[in-house]
């Protein structure tokens, strides 16, 4: 460490971070307990500071105190989940890392750092208590709410395609795994899946896998056994909600690859066990996993486990991107213009001839989505009988500019200089890396920058 490096610019640091710091030394005395840390436990810093954790906390022993075993056994816990009452009575969820202190091979001490997951693992449990209680009326709301194949609406020859894929899939038991961008309609087809299925009077469950730590997913999933941990309680997990429906696990990519060794045990023998029971159960659910990458492309990154995408790869569905299917654009904005008619009691009849334009040429990054918040967004800013220009949002404006002035070949081309540019500017020049963010072969990004030097001349 650089000599201007001071301890009290370390402490400084630590002092300020969100996540919790609580360290030791060998004998068990707290040497680093920062606000944080106090903030999750209820207490002031100068309560614990100085004192050993024995004293500062007597509802803990030697057994269960996780910096006291990382002392005796010298090897780190890692993502423990920890559930506890603090000292002002407010109950606190915390995922934990608890790793040994070593200088020249020897431990000196022991560092717990802690992640408040309070907030998640309240609403996780409401939703899973919601999930339950409406398990009963499930198929009453159904009646109301159930997508169904006929209100994906398309006029495009591929898409049309991956319809009747879908359609063949529904009725049976297989695995399904759907990939497409953000906002394409993977959802859509889910619940359409399932209600042509022979499950369709069962639940379908959906889990986003992305942003939730591995042992507070899999506590979801699978559930959890009282004593499993500090504070867990007896509670069923989503494979035991969906028994007998279907179970979607979206962004799969996103779940740690130790829990997705996890989730192929439970695909293979469909036999779950809470975390820290011992009693397994059986169920009968159906998977479909969804993710906004390409799969092979997960497995290269090693996002994704290849046994895992070959037990869920039973059939696949590719989703394509809005701007690949021109021809459902003015269809589906007349379909949200009927649909927001209805909604806000308006008499809209359709768009000038520059808003179609601009429809058309716009690349729809956020895909049907986006588009539908597009259509809600001019229906408010309106009270004409046609939607204008003016009525977009703002955003458009400057594609609407760029449209106006030049011609579409120039402005591809602009795109494409402007885009080689980004990312070789962000791989620091590595034409391999840069052709790999780009997704085309090197060969190609080399002739296309060779031509533009060109131009430029």
């Amino acid at each position: 460490m650089p000599a201007s490096f001071t301890k009290e610019m370390m402490e400084a640091i630590l002092s300020g971070i969100d996540e919790a710091v609580h360290a030791v030394d060998e004998n068990g005395f707290t040497i680093f307990y920062n606000a944080a840390a106090a903030k999750h436990d209820g207490t002031r810093i100068e309560d614990v500071l100085g004192k050993h954790v024995l004293e500062a906390f007597p509802s803990l022993t030697k057994e269960t105190s996780t910096l006291l075993m990382v002392l005796e056994t010298k090897r780190p816990i890692l993502q423990q989940a920890q559930r506890y009452q603090n000292r002002s009575g407010l109950e606190v969820c915390t995922v934990n890392s608890t790793i040994p202190i070593l200088v020249e091979g020897r431990v000196t001490g022991a560092v717990e750092i802690a992640k408040d997951y309070s907030a998640i693992q309240k609403l996780t449990d409401k939703i899973v208590e919601l999930q339950w209680s409406r398990k009963r009326t499930i198929v009453e709301d159904k009646q109301h709410n159930a997508i169904t194949f006929e209100q994906i609406l398309t006029e495009d020859p591929h898409f049309l395609e991956t319809k009747r894929l879908a359609k063949r899939v529904a009725p049976t038991d297989a695995s399904v795994l759907l990939y497409g961008e953000t906002g394409t309609g993977k959802e859509l087809f889910v619940h359409a899946i399932h209600e042509t299925s022979l499950r369709k009077s069962k639940p379908l469950i959906a889990q986003n896998c992305a942003a939730l730590p591995e042992s507070l997913l899999e506590g979801i999933l699978f559930g959890t056994a009282k004593g499993s941990y500090t504070g867990a309680i007896d509670r069923a997990g989503l494979f035991e909600l969906a028994d007998g429906g279907t179970l979607l696990l979206d962004e799969i990519n996103s779940m740690p690859l130790n829990l997705q060794a996890k989730l192929l045990r439970v695909l293979e023998d469909g036999m779950v066990r809470r975390i820290g029971g011992q009693k397994t159960r059986k169920v009968d659910v159906r998977v479909m996993a969804a993710m906004n990458e390409h799969p092979e492309r997960c497995i290269e990154n090693r996002t994704l486990r290849a046994d895992l995408y070959y037990r869920l790869n039973v059939f696949s569905l590719c989703i394509p991107p809005l701007r690949e299917r021109t021809g459902d654009i003015l269809l589906l904005a007349h379909h949200f213009l009927r649909h927001n008619n209805n909604k806000l009691g308006k008499q809209m009849k359709g768009f000038d001839a520059s808003v179609k334009q601009l429809l058309l040429y716009y690349h729809w990054p956020g895909n049907v989505r986006e588009l539908k918040h597009v259509m809600e967004h001019a229906m408010i800013m309106t009270d004409d009988s046609t939607i204008k220009m003016e009525h977009l949002p703002y955003s458009f404006s400057r594609v609407h500019r760029v449209l106006n002035i030049t011609s579409l070949r120039e402005t591809l081309r602009e795109t494409e200089e402007r885009l080689i540019e980004q990312a070789l500017l962000q791989t620091d020049g590595n034409m391999m890396q840069a052709a790999r963010l780009l997704d085309i072969p090197r060969q190609t990004l080399q002739y296309k920058l060779q031509k533009h030097r060109q131009a430029a001349e």
